[in-house]
């Protein structure tokens, strides 16, 4: 049943099953959704350190390193995305899963928020379950069980499934977890043309947000990362009006 606030009553901690503990960074200036969420997040077996802006939340990562983000868009000072933004830039937490947590629905929003790096996007108001879920879908993306074979070296490029890692010419880079799923599942699929709703179905089972748009985003972010020039590709390669192929350099 919705509350008044518009927003669906936390759920009974029997309602949730338990998780093993992982620390959730709540950045939320409302104090009652905090506190729902908080209180769905810790019925559901995470732990949860809340935060009213951006200021502080960079450091205290470095000091105890969450597993998961969850940043309201529009925060006193710096917002979501300049918190997103100094996320990805800090070495340690780069590749640390963000979910967006915002009023705003514009498709454009949306997209900048994958621009930025993250990783899901929830619009309020919303369901604590389906809360609860979504981060649950991110986090298991961490966990997945690698598919054969374990590293895959392309080329130049080599990703390595057990730990999440890409190289490029024997070069790290970073990536976030659908960055590193969505690369993994084409260079899996290697000469294979796969649709961008085929990719959605792979590696965004359970986000209803993502668009065949987002798709394109997500690559061009790719592109960025492993290709030497990102507009003439070697190993991410556009088929027009179909999707994408994923080719091993000569």
């Amino acid at each position: 049943m919705h509350s008044p606030t518009g927003y669906y009553e936390p759920l009974g901690d029997a309602g949730i099953a338990a998780v093993s503990r992982s620390l959730v960074f709540v950045v939320e200036d409302e104090g009652d959704i905090a506190r729902l969420i908080s209180h769905n997040l810790q019925a559901a077996g995470f732990d949860v350190q809340s935060f009213v802006s951006g200021g502080s939340v960079v450091s205290e990562a470095l000091r105890e390193m969450p597993s998961l983000f969850l940043l309201d868009v529009m925060l006193p000072g710096a917002d979501g995305f300049d918190l997103c933004r100094q996320i990805r830039q800090t070495p340690t937490l780069s590749s640390t899963p963000i979910i967006f947590l915002t009023a705003k629905t514009a498709e454009a929003d949306r997209v900048k928020g994958l621009e930025m790096g993250g990783d899901d996007y929830i619009t309020k108001p919303f369901s604590p379950r389906e809360l609860v879920a979504r981060v649950r879908s991110v986090l298991r993306g961490l966990r997945k069980p690698p598919e054969t074979p374990e590293v895959l070296r392309l080329g130049g490029l080599e990703i390595d499934a057990a730990s999440m890692t890409v190289q490029v010419d024997g070069r790290a880079v970073l990536t976030t977890v659908r960055e590193f799923r969505l690369l993994e599942y084409l260079a899996t699929h290697c000469g294979r043309v796969l649709t961008r709703d085929q990719l959605l179905d792979a590696v965004w089972k359970e986000t209803p947000f993502v668009t065949p748009r987002s798709i394109d985003v997500y690559v061009r972010r790719l592109r960025e990362k492993i290709e030497i020039d990102p507009r003439h590709p070697k190993y991410l390669k556009t088929l027009r009006g179909i999707g994408y192929r994923f080719e091993s350099p000569k």
